[in-house]
């Protein structure tokens, strides 16, 4: 059997796309190929469970007499949009598609009525591969970096934190998912340990900032690394502390320690961090209460309503104590 499976993006989704691609190939021994954007295949290039990925920049029509070539048995469909609904028509072949709730997402986003199921989004992407007789297999997220692909081969050794290390991912794709300087400057001012601050090219200013602020031990690696190196730096933290982004789900995939901050979104969207079964060591921080949360399922460039609370009034003396003392009892 040959298996197209369709996830177009972010980092984050598919990386929680993984435990579908370990258990089609291990429980039904399929040739599986992965198909996505071109910016995100690096996600998934790597895996071995995946034996071919095809690409885009803009369009489907850029792969599809590719795509019609290996003349698939099946179309996993893990996007569901209208994109994957034209490809799957255009390829022919029978499909199955995974439940997005977008109703449900709506009525929580606008109107604050949660009818979103209690399950995380991989169950959801398991489901949808459970008529092969697929079933999910306890063991987590995956994420594969290629040899060779070390942070401390492009960070001089002057400049590597010493161990143990607090990686903070400061980055986020939309602002309202990210906490305000002044909090990135008081928490890097009061953990103990170094800290490694992680982000795109965007975010190398921003990280210069903080680093500036606060002083020596803190290490700005933002837009000096790859994926696969930033994601090194994540498997060798003692600790992850992320916003709502792809590095919270790659360090999840590692089983890391992760504490998770969260603005317009909330982890009921279903996509918080997930471990392997029986274990737990994500511990999630947010504003409850407010009436204006979550705004958005994705995020924004600012604040619709201007104030910001939902980031301006995260607890940084709770978050800096469970860092500083993770095997205290929380609150």
């Amino acid at each position: 059997m040959k298996i197209l499976v369709l996830r177009f993006s972010s980092i984050g989704d598919i990386v929680l796309t993984s435990p579908v691609l370990r258990c089609l190939k291990q429980q039904t021994g399929a040739t599986v190929h992965f198909l996505c954007k071109e910016s995100f295949r690096p996600v998934v290039a790597s895996n071995p469970y995946v034996d071919r990925v095809f690409a885009f920049q803009k369009g489907i029509s850029e792969v599809l007499p590719a795509l019609r070539a290996e003349k698939y048995d099946l179309v996993v469909d893990l996007h569901r949009n209208l994109r994957s609904l034209q490809l799957k028509w255009r390829l022919g072949k029978r499909s199955y598609s995974f439940r997005k709730l977008n109703l449900e997402k709506w009525l929580l986003v606008n109107w604050r009525i949660n009818r979103l199921p209690a399950v995380h989004i991989v169950d959801r992407y398991m489901a949808c591969v459970a008529p092969l007789g697929v079933q999910y297999d306890g063991g987590g997220l995956d994420f594969f970096i290629p040899e060779g692909q070390d942070w401390r081969q492009r960070i001089p050794a002057a400049e590597q934190p010493k161990q143990p290390f607090v990686a903070f991912v400061i980055g986020a794709t939309h602002a309202t998912k990210r906490l305000p300087t002044e909090k990135l400057i008081y928490l890097c001012s009061h953990i103990q340990q170094p800290v490694v601050l992680l982000g795109g090219k965007q975010e190398v200013a921003l990280g210069e900032q903080v680093a500036a602020a606060v002083g020596a031990h803190v290490h700005n690696y933002c837009g000096r690394l790859s994926l696969y190196e930033s994601a090194s730096v994540v498997r060798d933290a003692d600790l992850v502390l992320t916003h709502d982004t792809g590095l919270m789900h790659i360090a999840a995939a590692f089983r890391k320690r992760i504490v998770s901050v969260w603005g317009n979104t909330v982890p009921e969207f279903g996509m918080y961090p997930f471990y392997p079964t029986g274990m737990e060591a994500n511990t999630s921080f947010q504003v409850n209460g407010l009436t204006c949360r979550p705004c958005s399922k994705i995020g924004y460039a600012a604040c619709p309503k201007g104030h910001f609370a939902c980031m301006k009034n995260i607890p940084t003396d709770a978050i800096a104590a469970r860092i500083n003392h993770p095997d205290s009892p929380e609150k």
